[in-house]
């Protein structure tokens, strides 16, 4: 049960899921903004996230991930309800940050994210932001139907079926998508290992 261990009204601010989604966003169909606030705070931080890393840079990210709610909440209508919620949003925000990968083509930029944990010692400030920034480089170098998979997979923690299900690919295909993914990004962190270390 997990969080009804706490009991009381701190159950139910500390473990959201029971809430019917369904609900708020059949409110939200009807033009309840209540309904339509509540949406974009479930879904922003996550949507964001996901764009980040697709992205690697915080600026489109958030222009990414601000025009995935918009396209979310201009395109409810559309939204079927034996999807989960969460896979179609994802869905949306892979396919705007296809889109914005085209606009960068001709305006490349080399913006790096700061991760590194602060209360870190500086040491291991330097081997963590080394280790994300090499991650970050063999992200980008791996193919984009690689390292989508890997992103939804992964860091979403989306379950093969409903990745096959928004790519629309067979789950063979998704299943062996992520096993070559996995094979091509570790190879290309490793490069990037051996010439840092060089």
């Amino acid at each position: 049960m997990g969080a009804h261990a706490y009991g009381g009204s701190l159950a139910l601010r500390l473990e959201p899921a029971p809430v019917d989604e369904q609900t708020f966003i059949k409110a939200a169909l009807e033009g309840d903004a209540k309904a339509r606030a509540w949406l974009l705070q479930q879904h922003s931080t996550p949507v964001y996230r996901f764009c980040l890393r697709m992205l690697a840079n915080q600026e489109d990210a958030q222009d990414a991930a601000q025009e995935t709610m918009v396209k979310v909440l201009r395109n409810l209508h559309r939204y079927r309800s034996d999807w989960r919620f969460s896979t179609w949003v994802f869905g949306i925000a892979r396919n705007t940050c296809i889109d914005e990968h085209r606009r960068r083509k001709r305006r490349r930029t080399t913006s790096e994210v700061e991760v590194v944990d602060r209360s870190a010692s500086p040491y291991e400030i330097t081997e963590q932001g080394m280790k994300a920034e090499r991650l970050r480089e063999a992200l980008d170098e791996l193919a984009p139907l690689y390292r989508e998979v890997l992103l939804l997979y992964h860091f979403e923690q989306l379950k093969y079926r409903e990745i096959a299900d928004m790519l629309d690919l067979p789950l063979g295909t998704v299943m062996n998508r992520i096993f070559r993914a996995r094979k091509r990004l570790r190879t290309i962190y490793d490069e990037h290992d051996a010439g840092g270390n060089a």
